[in-house]
């Protein structure tokens, strides 16, 4: 691997960042109604009451002891990740959010993005979230086909799916809705039907994630009978083509979006932005003129709650800041100019030189004034990408 490491004069060097990226803040809520069989996040089945005042306090904690390392910034958004937040009350949403404010500065049309599933949604409550301070909602989907929800282990169904759509976009001119594809005995047929039920609501972002197994799941200790891998690519290609002769731009992996719908919290991740992570499980980032720094919360919700406020950072060695920038990076379908990289790292071009020539051999990436780019066979193979980038 050392033909693709950084270049070893970038970490003498040192890191020089002229300007401090955009700053965010995600805030974790691990619990659920129900552990899905494919979910490798941090989250954990609400048996019985879940001590949610003493969360909020931790969050709280985690906040203050977060504010003196972003004082003078200004947070361009907010993202309420899960587990399922949409079983938090909308007083707790609107009393984080008041606690952000008194404490960091909030940009006045920051977007604020909670995640939701259909099993828990209602008209009141949705409208008591906007109401809150949330301006964008997030509706795990999945899938409009009653087969592939039981299949998946979602506790809602296609009619709970549709109802919690017209009751989001009652309250909320910015929804997603997060799909999947590549599902167990799913053809190109179905999801097909999946894609034009989801593009019939018009809402301004859509999201399709190909099913994967990940390692402490059910589904790796049972794998269910997934489609071929040429279906899952004609299901890839064909959501591409259906959604881009709508109108929606293909901006990530994954996303969609209509003109200036893009999720500007996600962007900020991908275009390798700073971030406040606070919650059980949750990561953070932040620059400072000569080093970034790394956080990370417990993920036992117990264990998080006695670390309340208690916040370590470790310094990311230069090294690293190659491969975790092209991790985020490359996932755009449009690539990112030079420039970004050395401003948002802090390293010069040398360090990204090795693994841009063994890409561009590969014809994993190509390069044009300046603008670095997944070439076609990169997005497919974008592991294989980003191998060439490792330390």
């Amino acid at each position: 691997m050392s033909a693709t490491a950084p270049s070893a004069r970038a970490p003498e060097a040192g890191l020089r960042l002229a300007a401090l990226p955009p700053l965010s803040v995600y805030v974790h809520f691990p619990w659920c109604a129900k552990k899905c069989p494919y979910c490798d996040f941090n989250s954990h089945e609400a048996k019985g009451a879940v001590p949610l005042a003493e969360y909020l306090e931790a969050l709280v904690a985690d906040l203050q002891a977060l504010a003196s390392r972003v004082r003078g910034r200004t947070a361009i958004s907010v993202y309420f990740g899960g587990g399922t937040p949409s079983l938090v009350p909308p007083e707790a949403i609107a009393r984080l959010l008041e606690e952000m404010r008194a404490r960091l500065s909030l940009a006045p049309h920051a977007e604020v993005t909670l995640e939701a599933n259909p099993g828990s949604a209602d008209a009141a409550r949705f409208a008591a979230y906007r109401a809150a301070g949330v301006n964008r909602l997030s509706l795990g989907i999945q899938s409009f086909d009653d087969a592939m929800l039981a299949a998946l282990g979602r506790i809602h169904r296609a009619a709970d799916a549709r109802r919690a759509i017209e009751q989001a976009l009652a309250a909320f001119d910015n929804v997603n809705l997060d799909l999947m594809y590549g599902l167990p005995g799913q053809t190109l047929a179905m999801a097909r039907a999946d894609v034009a039920e989801a593009l019939g609501w018009q809402t301004a972002h859509l999201s399709f994630y190909q099913l994967s197994i990940e390692p402490n799941t059910v589904f790796w200790s049972r794998p269910p009978p997934l489609p071929a891998h040429e279906v899952c690519a004609d299901i890839g290609l064909a959501i591409e083509q259906a959604l881009g002769e709508a109108g929606f731009e293909h901006y990530e992996v994954s996303a969609f979006a209509r003109q200036g719908r893009r999720c500007r919290h996600n962007l900020n991740y991908w275009e390798f932005g700073d971030y406040l992570g606070i919650g059980a499980g949750a990561h953070g980032k932040l620059s400072l003129s000569n080093r970034i720094l790394r956080h990370e919360r417990p993920k036992a919700p117990a264990a998080y709650l006695a670390a309340a406020g208690r916040i370590e950072h470790r310094t990311v060695a230069p090294q690293e800041l190659v491969f975790e920038f092209m991790l985020n990076a490359t996932r755009l379908r449009e690539g990112f100019p030079l420039a970004l990289f050395c401003a948002r790292t802090g390293l010069g071009p040398d360090a990204l030189e090795p693994g841009l020539q063994a890409a561009e051999k590969k014809g994993l990436l190509r390069r044009v004034e300046g603008h670095i780019q997944p070439t076609e066979r990169g997005r497919w193979f974008l592991n294989e990408l980003l191998q060439l980038f490792l330390p």
